[in-house]
């Protein structure tokens, strides 16, 4: 087995143990509606960083890590961006540590091919 193999069965239990591991609950639906619970990386901080300053300024920061394995899997593609407002987007759904639940639309996308993740950057979608 090749190191980058083991990389990615070893993601497994970095990304995907919810008990005492980050990992935490998603669904993620896709444009035709179909929905996959699975466990990932997620978080939704309120600050980010001032691209023209440098600075830190308050804003808020969605995203999610998953396994591309755990969507195919599931029967799910990769996520991706859809600008085209006529289109019903990738949606990804997570409850924060309170329990709250926060609903995304995946404004960008970047599969890393050669471990076998794909990054999502969120925004808020009502």
């Amino acid at each position: 087995m090749s190191l980058r193999e083991q990389a990615e069965k070893d993601l497994k239990g970095i990304m995907e143990d919810e008990t005492t591991g980050f990992g935490w609950p998603v669904t993620i639906v896709n444009p035709l509606g179909v929905n996959l619970s699975l466990i990932a990386l997620s978080g939704d901080i309120s600050q980010t960083i001032d691209p023209d300053t440098g600075q830190l300024v308050s804003g808020r920061l969605a995203y999610c890590s998953i396994r591309m394995s755990s969507l195919f899997a599931g029967g799910m593609g990769i996520p991706e961006g859809i600008s085209d407002s006529d289109r019903l987007p990738w949606l990804v759904t997570f409850n924060d540590i309170n329990g709250v639940s926060h609903t995304f639309k995946v404004y960008k996308s970047s599969p890393d091919r050669a471990l076998g993740i794909v990054d999502l950057v969120l925004e808020g979608w009502k």
